[in-house]
């Protein structure tokens, strides 16, 4: 068991980037078809996201012809972050909240 939540989540990666480049489509086009920020995406693409909606990941799915386990990936053996656990509970924002 991990001491620290973001220790789990540092195994969550999201493949946006790739899928991207496999349908040749550049995050402004994908934020025009989906709805979404073009700022929000990259946070997304870039692994800073710490949540997604449900109605955003449809969407993606929707717009880049793939299932959620094609955009999302979880790899048990990623190492775990190494930065210590903050001391004070700071509300975390979702690519969404951005």
């Amino acid at each position: 068991m991990t001491d620290h939540p973001d220790d789990e989540a540092a195994a969550i990666s999201v493949r946006l980037d790739a899928l991207l480049g496999e349908r040749q489509m550049t995050l402004t086009e994908l934020s025009d078809r989906v709805g979404v920020t073009v700022v929000n995406l990259s946070v997304l693409k870039n692994g800073r996201a710490r949540a997604i909606r449900f109605s955003t990941l449809a969407a993606l799915c929707r717009v880049l012809d793939c299932q959620p386990g094609d955009l999302i990936r979880y790899d048990a053996d990623q190492p775990a972050r190494t930065q210590p656990a903050p001391t004070q509970s700071a509300p975390t924002q979702s690519a969404e909240t951005r």
